[in-house]
C-alpha cells in the first residue's frame, strides 16, 4: 500500500508553532489523509482555520484525559476512515507552578496530572486505534532530552518523558505482533506553546545552539520529516526506539 493511500491521526494541535502541525504538513504533503485532533473549544477556531488548510484533512475534539472522548473519537474514526496507518501524540502538560518551584517541592497532584496527560494518555490512545491498524502501521510520540538528563526547571515533566519513553517500550512489545511500530522523537528545545511554561526557554534555546555539533536549533520540520520517516513504510524495521532530532546537542558532554 502506498502512502497516498495512508490515514492518520494526529493529537496535540494547539496552533501553527505546534509540532504537531508541522508533523501534519509533513505527512500532508507525503499524500496521507489526516484526521487532526484539538483539545476543546477553546482551540477549536484556530485548530479548524489551520485544518482548512489541508485538502482532505478533517478536525475532531478529544480530551485525552477523558476515557469516553477516546472512545467516541475512534468509533467516529472507524466509520469514517475504516483503518488507520498512523498515530502522532503530540501532548504534554504540568502545572505551570510544577516548572518553577524545586523538583523536590513536586506536589502529588502536580505529579498526577503531568503523568496522565504526558503519558498516559498515549496508552489510551494507542489502545483505541490498535483495533483499527489492522493492516499495521506506526505510532510517533514526542519526548525530550529532559528525561535523561537533568534540565533546569524542568522538573516533573523529566520524570513524565522517562515514564513516556519506557512506555514507548512496552508498547513496542505489546503491539509489535500486530505489525504496529512504537517510536518517540527527542526533540530539541522549539518554541512552543508547551514550551513556553519553562522558565528560562530563551538561555535553553541559546545554550543548545552553542554546544550542538550543528551550532544550531532544531527546525519544526526536521522533527515532522523524521516523524513522517518513521510512519512510512521506509521506517518499518524501527520500533520501541527514541531518536534524537536536536542538531547533536545529547551526544556533547559539556
Amino acid at each position: 500500500m502506498s502512502d497516498t493511500q495512508k490515514t492518520a491521526v494526529i493529537f496535540g494541535l494547539a496552533n501553527k508553532r505546534s509540532i504537531a502541525w508541522a508533523i501534519a504538513k509533513k505527512l500532508h504533503e507525503a499524500g496521507w489523509r489526516l484526521a487532526i485532533t484539538y483539545q476543546n473549544e477553546r482551540l477549536e477556531l484556530e485548530a479548524k482555520d489551520l485544518i482548512a488548510e489541508m485538502p482532505g484533512a478533517a478536525g475532531f475534539m478529544c480530551d485525552v484525559t477523558k476515557d469516553d472522548e477516546i472512545v467516541r473519537l475512534f468509533d467516529e474514526l472507524k466509520s469514517r476512515y475504516g483503518v488507520l496507518h498512523g498515530l502522532v501524540h503530540s501532548v504534554g502538560f504540568a502545572p505551570p507552578e510544577e516548572l518553577k518551584n524545586p523538583f523536590l517541592n513536586t506536589t502529588r497532584e502536580g505529579f498526577r496530572v503531568a503523568h496522565d496527560i504526558s503519558v498516559y494518555s498515549l496508552i489510551a490512545v494507542a489502545r483505541g486505534a490498535a483495533p483499527l491498524m489492522s493492516a499495521g502501521g506506526g505510532i510517533v510520540t514526542l519526548t525530550y532530552f529532559g528525561s535523561e538528563k537533568v534540565v533546569p526547571n524542568y522538573n516533573v515533566m523529566g520524570v513524565a518523558k522517562a515514564a513516556l519513553e519506557a512506555s514507548v517500550r512496552y508498547l513496542a512489545s505489546d503491539l509489535g505482533q500486530k505489525g504496529i511500530r512504537v517510536n518517540a522523537i527527542s526533540a530539541g528545545p522549539i518554541k512552543t506553546l508547551a514550551a513556553r511554561g519553562i522558565s528560562g526557554l530563551g538561555d535553553m534555546l541559546k545554550v543548545h545552539a552553542e554546544r550542538a555539533p550543528l551550532k544550531r536549533n532544531v527546525d519544526p520540520g526536521e522533527v515532522g520529516g523524521t516523524a513522517a520517516f518513521l510512519l512510512s513504510d521506509a521506517g518499518s524495521g524501527i520500533t520501541g526506539e527514541t531518536i534524537h532530532v536536536d542538531c547533536g546537542y545529547n551526544i556533547m558532554g559539556f
